[in-house]
């Protein structure tokens, strides 16, 4: 196997296969060359990726974020062998399957998104077990070679992963809802309390407590990788972003008459999450 990126996706793609094989041999590559000698040094890697390795590889996986993915995608298919599976684990998709729709080896490529993650980045943040119970999510599967996609599937599930299936455009509409839109959130909330800071003193990092920091926790993620998503998803997180200002303008208005009564009764309309929440926690403990 061959992973390009080896942050945390990538370095947990690395050590859960080895984890999940008997014998495998990994090949990586990255942009940082502190984090290529990390990931060797941590054993993520076997060996340094080369033009020459991409002819012998069963799969290529590319953990990078998703504008320089676009970038390379083309190219890579160019260069592997005819029985190599190439996955990317970006978090938009939509862009990246026009943009290999018309290229030769189309069949070779399967877009995936991996539903697992943390805050933090880089080789020293790959964990195992990411993966397990975690949802994998792959587009126009119908485009894959069935023999490609049925190993795609077998190594998903190896890695203990659930498997849902949807289009491009769907997987970017509901992507910004449940995982764009929260890390907006963060990203604005650490940033409002910082600049409260820079007015004041510190006090308010001593008044802050658990929920705080469960709230503004994604705020710790890669500005990189994250800078690229909203650019490559804008569009339906300007309308996921739209809709959630209108609840937060409505909820100041609210406050504003002092309508305490219908702002309880949306707090309870809000409870409603808590079954569905749940669910997820039940599905995230059991395969």
């Amino acid at each position: 196997m061959g992973i390009i990126g080896l942050g945390l996706i990538g370095g947990s793609k690395a050590l859960a296969t080895k984890k999940a094989y008997n014998h495998c041999r990994i090949w990586g590559d990255d942009c940082n060359p502190n984090h290529l000698k990390e990931a060797k040094q941590l054993g993520l890697i076997d060996e340094v990726l080369d033009k020459e390795s991409y002819k012998i590889l069963d799969l290529l996986i590319l953990a990078i974020p998703v504008d320089k993915a676009l970038d390379v995608i083309e190219s890579l298919l160019d260069q592997v062998g005819p029985n190599t599976l190439v996955i990317d684990t970006g978090s938009t998709k939509r862009l990246i399957c026009q943009q290999v729709v018309h290229h030769p080896h189309r069949k070779q490529f399967l877009a995936a998104h991996p539903i697992a993650g943390t805050e933090y980045s880089g080789p020293s943040a790959a964990w195992e077990d990411l993966f397990v119970n975690q949802t994998q999510i792959f587009c126009q599967t119908e485009k894959t070679d069935p023999s490609l996609l049925k190993f795609g599937i077998d190594f998903a599930q190896k890695l203990q992963m659930r498997i849902l299936t949807m289009s491009p455009e769907e997987h970017d509409k509901h992507i910004a809802y449940v995982s764009h839109l929260s890390h907006i959130s963060s990203f604005m909330l650490g940033k409002t309390v910082i600049d409260k800071e820079e007015k004041s003193d510190n006090v308010i990092y001593q008044m802050a407590g658990s929920g705080f920091a469960s709230t503004v926790r994604l705020a710790k993620s890669n500005p990189t990788t994250w800078t690229s998503i909203f650019r490559h998803n804008q569009e339906n997180i300007l309308e996921v972003l739209n809709e959630y200002i209108d609840k937060l303008e409505d909820f100041k208005t609210r406050l504003e008459l002092k309508d305490f009564d219908s702002i309880y009764q949306q707090l309870i309309k809000s409870n409603e999450i808590k079954p569905i929440l749940k669910g997820i926690n039940q599905n995230n403990n059991q395969l």
